[in-house]
C-alpha cells in the first residue's frame, strides 16, 4: 500500500495559479506550475505566482514537474521554480518550446535545465509511480492529462479540456489512451472545472464558421479580426476559412506574441507562405492598404485592444483604419479589460468604421461543461471526486454534477490552497492540517515579493497623491537655505491652493527652527517630524491622506 497526499499551493478556488502536488510515499511529484494576472486592485502588478516555499524546504524529495499545455496559468511560474528547485521538467515539443522562450526571455539559458520531451505514448517509471499521458483537446496544441499509477490505483489530472469532436487531429482527444488508464482502478480523479457551471456538451464551432464565411464574403478591402494569441485552434480556424475565401494573411503582434511566432515556425500553426503577408511600415510611399486581406491583430488581454485603438488614431507603424475597412472583434473582454473594451467600441463607432463581435456565446469554449465532466467520470469511474482549477463558485456545481452521478459527500473533496488531503489504504481521510501556501507578488523584474507596505503605498498614490517638501539645509550653521519647494502630483493644483502649500512651508519651517536647537540634527526624526506633522494637517484641511516626502538636502555634503 502506499501512504499518499494531495495539495495544492494554486488553483483552488481562483482562476490562474494552477500547482498541484502530489506527495507519493515520500516523493514529491508537481502537476503544473502557472501564473495568474492581477486584478486591478493591485497596482503595478504585472503577475502573481504561487508561493512555493514548502517545495523548496523539501526540494531533496522532489522528483518531477509535469506540464499539461503551454498556457501561462499552467507554465508561467516554471522559471522562478526551476531556478530555486533543481527538478526535471517533462512536457510535450510545444509545451517546452514556450518554456524554452520564457527562459530566455528571462536571461536564462534553457539548455542549463533538465527539459525532457514527451508525447500521449510516453511512460514514465519513478520507482513505484509510473506516469503515462493523454491528448485532449484545448485550445491550443499538444495538450495532455496525466496519469500517475500507484499501488493504489491510478490518479488522473484532466485540465483544460472539451470533447469536441469537430477539432483537427492535432487537438483531438486520445480516447485510446484514456481506455488504457480506464482498464485500472483509478483512485481519484483530478479534473478542471471551470466550465462546470454551463450544462449540456462544449458546444462545436459550426455557427462561428458561418458567422466568419458570411464576413469573409461580403467584403474585398481590409478585414481587422481580433483574437487571442493564447487561442492557437481559433487562429488556425480563421486562417482556414480565409484561405477558402482566396484572402491573403497578416498578422500583427507576430513578433510581439512569441506564442503565435512560435506556432508558425514548427509548424504547428499552418499558413502557405504564399499567403502570408510581412507587412511594411507606413510611410510616403507605402499605406498598406491591402485589398482582399485579412489582417490578425493577436495579443493577451487588453492588447488587441490597444492596438486597434492605435489604428484607429493613425498612430500604429503597420495599419491605419478608415471607413472602407472592417473590423471584427473575437476577444470577448476578460476580467479586468472591460474598461479597454467598451471603451475600443467607442473608438471604432466614432470614426465610423464597421464593426461586428463575436458574441462570447458562439465562440466554442475551451473548458468542459457539465456533460463533458460527467462523460470523463464514466469513463474512468473514479473513487474519489477532487475538482481543480476554478473558483468556489466552479466546485460548487461539480459536487452538483458528482451529486447527479451517484457520488456521496465522502468521495467528493473540494479543498483550499494548503490543505492536505491523505489517502492511507485507499481511503480519503478528514482533513486536519494545511501546509504553507500563498501568493508572490511580482513587479516587472523584481525578483522579489511584493510587500503589503509597497502596495499600500501604490494605493495611495492612486488615490490622494504625493506631497514633496524639497529644502536646502546648511547642518554646520543649522541654517534653511531659502525657502522649502513644495511639489505636488496627484493631490491638489499648486496654482489654487498657493495658501495650502504656504502653510505647508510654515510648518515645516517652524519643525526644523525647532529641531535646531538640539545638539546636533537628527535627519530621521526631523524627516519624522516634518512627515507626521503635515500629514496631520493635510487630512484635518482637506480628509486626504498624500505620501509626505520630506527631502533635506545637506548643502555642506552636496558641495563635497
Amino acid at each position: 500500500m502506499s501512504h499518499i497526499k494531495f495539495f495544492a499551493l494554486g488553483g483552488l478556488g481562483e482562476d490562474g495559479k494552477n500547482m498541484y502536488c502530489l506527495d507519493i510515499d515520500n516523493d514529491i511529484f508537481i502537476l503544473d506550475a502557472g501564473l495568474k494576472y492581477p486584478n486591478l486592485e493591485l497596482f503595478g502588478v504585472d503577475a502573481i505566482l504561487p508561493d512555493f516555499s514548502y517545495l523548496v524546504e523539501n526540494k531533496n524529495r522532489v522528483r518531477a514537474l509535469f506540464l499539461s499545455h503551454g498556457h501561462e496559468d499552467h507554465i508561467g511560474a516554471v522559471p522562478k521554480l526551476i531556478k530555486e528547485i533543481e527538478v526535471p521538467v517533462y512536457g510535450t515539443f510545444f509545451t517546452l518550446a514556450l518554456l524554452k522562450d520564457a527562459l530566455t526571455e528571462q536571461g536564462l539559458k534553457p539548455e542549463s535545465f533538465p527539459l525532457h520531451t514527451i508525447t500521449k505514448d510516453s511512460v514514465l517509471d519513478f520507482n513505484q509511480v509510473q506516469v503515462s499521458f493523454y491528448q485532449t483537446t484545448h485550445s491550443i496544441p499538444e495538450s495532455v492529462g496525466i496519469a500517475l499509477d500507484t499501488k493504489d490505483g491510478v490518479i488522473v489530472y484532466s485540465p483544460d479540456y472539451t470533447f469536441d469532436q469537430n477539432v483537427d487531429i492535432a487537438y483531438r482527444t486520445s480516447f485510446e489512451r484514456l481506455a488504457r488508464i480506464a482498464h485500472k482502478p483509478v483512485l481519484a480523479l483530478l479534473t478542471e472545472s471551470l466550465g462546470s457551471e454551463h450544462t449540456g456538451h462544449t458546444h462545436t464551432s459550426k455557427s462561428l464558421d458561418l458567422e466568419l464565411n458570411k464576413a469573409f464574403m461580403n467584403t474585398e478591402n481590409r478585414i481587422v479580426v481580433s483574437v487571442f494569441s493564447t487561442d492557437i485552434s481559433r487562429i488556425q480556424k480563421i486562417i482556414n476559412i480565409a484561405l477558402k475565401h482566396h484572402k491573403d494573411i497578416a498578422i500583427i503582434g507576430r513578433k510581439a506574441q512569441r506564442m503565435v511566432d512560435i506556432a508558425i515556425n514548427l509548424g504547428v500553426l499552418k499558413i502557405p507562405d504564399s499567403s502570408l503577408i510581412n507587412l511594411k511600415f507606413i510611410d510616403e510611399n507605402n499605406q498598406n492598404e491591402l485589398k482582399n486581406t485579412v489582417i490578425l491583430v493577436t495579443g493577451n488581454r487588453h492588447e488587441p485592444f490597444h492596438m486597434i485603438q492605435r489604428m484607429v488614431r493613425k498612430a500604429d507603424r503597420l495599419i491605419h483604419l478608415n471607413e472602407s475597412d472592417s473590423v471584427l472583434l473575437m476577444t470577448p473582454p476578460v476580467p479586468g479589460t472591460e474598461k479597454i473594451a467598451a471603451r475600443t467600441l467607442d473608438v471604432l463607432y466614432r470614426h465610423n468604421i464597421p464593426v461586428s463581435k463575436i458574441d462570447k456565446s458562439m465562440l466554442p469554449p475551451a473548458h468542459a461543461s457539465s456533460e463533458d465532466i460527467k462523460l470523463l467520470v464514466n469513463i474512468l469511474n473514479p473513487k474519489y471526486f477532487i475538482p481543480v482549477i476554478g473558483e468556489y463558485r466552479h466546485f460548487y456545481a461539480m459536487r452538483k454534477i458528482a451529486h447527479a452521478l451517484n457520488y456521496d459527500d465522502d468521495h467528493i473533496k473540494i479543498l483550499d490552497n494548503g490543505q492536505v488531503l491523505e489517502f492511507i489504504n485507499k481511503e480519503a481521510k478528514e482533513v486536519v492540517y494545511s501546509i504553507n501556501s500563498g501568493d508572490i507578488l511580482v513587479d516587472g523584474i523584481l525578483e522579489g515579493d511584493l510587500s503589503d507596505v509597497v502596495l499600500k503605498d501604490r494605493e495611495v498614490l492612486s488615490q490622494d497623491g504625493v506631497v514633496l517638501i524639497i529644502s536646502n539645509i546648511d547642518a554646520r550653521k543649522k541654517k534653511l537655505l531659502g525657502k522649502p519647494e513644495i511639489v505636488s502630483r496627484g493631490f491638489v493644483y499648486m496654482k489654487e491652493n498657493e495658501a495650502l502649500m504656504d502653510k505647508i512651508s510654515e510648518i515645516y519651517i517652524d519643525v526644523a527652527k525647532t529641531m535646531f536647537k538640539e545638539n546636533y540634527i537628527d535627519w530621521r526624526n526631523l524627516r519624522d517630524k516634518v512627515r507626521e506633522q503635515v500629514s496631520r494637517y493635510l487630512y484635518q484641511t482637506t480628509n486626504r491622506r498624500p505620501i509626505v516626502i520630506p527631502v533635506l538636502i545637506d548643502t555642506q555634503k552636496a558641495s563635497k
